[in-house]
């Protein structure tokens, strides 16, 4: 067993594990579903990995517990939604979240702050009309996103990762945030925007070669 994966599956047999998971996502691998998809695997969770298109999702949406994806379902509870939720579900459970309250509310913070990303982000995207979508684009390279990369550079005060030597959730979220821009596939924001950022680029490198995450790349 590589050193890596022994802390999260050690937790684990000392807590109660997740019975039959199931997580609900679309088919792809990025964005929310894909942060709880790695969570789960770095905590040595088998579980279905549901994928669905957006037909799908439109019937399964009015059932759905907040109208969003991804959701988790397990044995015995009602199903968990919002990405946040289900992190720190997993974290919690398998040592992949703080336990003091003050630290996990620290780790809790910079995962709310990759949502804020998200949602500044994605509608940003969206946008079709060429001038409308040239001035977005230049917003978010030359304001949003490196006033955002700065904050997250000042919170984070250890590395390899954000709590020190263990990876844990608010690191795969951070991990997310920054391989969305660094595979280049945002038109016009060049996928070197957060390298002037030291710490947020060296726990995406410590996230990225983690023995489970690499495991999980090179069979997804």
């Amino acid at each position: 067993m590589d050193a890596a994966a022994q802390p999260c599956l050690r937790s684990a047999m000392t807590t109660t594990p997740l019975d039959r998971a199931k997580l609900t996502y679309f088919d792809f691998s990025g964005s929310r579903g894909e942060d709880c998809r790695l969570a789960l695997h770095v905590a040595g969770v088998p579980f279905e990995d549901h994928r669905i298109g957006r037909d799908a999702w439109l019937e399964m949406k009015p059932t759905s517990p907040f109208g969003s994806l991804p959701i988790l379902e397990t044995s015995g509870h009602p199903p968990l939604a919002q990405t946040n939720a289900i992190l720190q579900f997993v974290g919690r459970l398998y040592d992949l979240h703080p336990s003091d309250p003050f630290e996990a509310a620290r780790h809790e913070a910079i995962m709310a702050h990759v949502e804020d990303l998200r949602g500044k982000v994605g509608p940003m995207l969206r946008i079709s009309e060429p001038e409308a979508k040239k001035a977005a684009r230049t917003e978010l390279r030359e304001s949003f996103l490196p006033t955002w990369a700065g904050f997250a550079e000042k919170a984070i005060t250890k590395t390899p990762y954000f709590g020190g030597d263990a990876i844990q959730v608010a690191d795969i979220k951070l991990y997310m945030a920054v391989r969305w821009f660094e595979s280049g596939v945002v038109d016009d924001i060049p996928a070197t925007i957060f390298h002037e950022y030291p710490k947020l680029m060296a726990i995406y490198a410590a996230v990225h070669e983690h023995p489970r995450v690499t495991d999980w790349r090179t069979k997804h």
